[in-house]
């Protein structure tokens, strides 16, 4: 166990965590993970089987990493950020066998409590905004609005999710408001942007 894994942290004996990660507090890394010896991973995490995690990767708290799963360098993962089983991350945009390009990798930013549902595939180079959910198979190739509801190839923006992951009742653009049932926080659309607010305020 090296110095830069917490003692609270749960790591499967088939895992291996190379020389130099970072892992935080109550995080648990299961069967056949590779946790690469550049990352730096918060407190809380779960990666399920068959995850690899690059050098150049930073992962939050409370980020939940389903099976057969890939987080190649140059990916940030924002805390409370849901990965669904066998999702793809890239990091470089024009990939050929015979030519490197390991200096052109492009930053993918995962924002706050953002869901990427099952078998879909974000380009390298965008940005998710936070609490925006990604369908299942949908193909990502562009930025992403906080709260954006995304689905089909490639992606588009069909709707809005609140941070409770249901459906948002407002239409893509506009003005209007909404109260979500189970939290009591607002949602206010002004054009084609949405706000969250939780007890009234910001």
């Amino acid at each position: 166990m090296t110095s830069g894994i917490h003692p609270k942290a749960t790591i499967h004996p088939t895992a291996i965590v190379d020389e130099g990660a970072r892992i935080g507090a109550g995080s648990r890394i299961w069967h056949w993970v590779h946790i690469s010896s550049g990352a730096v991973i918060g407190e809380q995490c779960s990666f399920g089987q068959n995850v690899f995690v690059g050098n150049r990767v930073r992962i939050g708290n409370n980020v939940k990493i389903q099976n057969n799963i890939s987080v190649y360098d140059n990916v940030t993962l924002n805390d409370d950020v849901f990965c669904g089983p066998s999702m793809v991350f890239t990091n470089v945009y024009n990939p050929r066998s015979a030519v490197s390009r390991k200096k052109e990798y492009r930053d993918t930013v995962v924002e706050q409590g953002a869901t990427l549902g099952a078998n879909c595939t974000i380009v390298c180079g965008t940005r998710i905004g936070r609490h925006a959910f990604i369908g299942a198979g949908a193909v990502v190739n562009r930025h992403v609005k906080p709260f954006a509801l995304m689905v089909g190839v490639p992606a588009r923006q069909v709707g809005w999710m609140s941070t409770y992951g249901e459906r948002v009742d407002l239409p893509l653009s506009g003005n209007g408001e909404w109260t979500c049932p189970h939290t009591g926080d607002r949602y206010l659309l002004r054009d084609d942007q949405l706000d969250h607010f939780t007890g009234g305020s910001d």
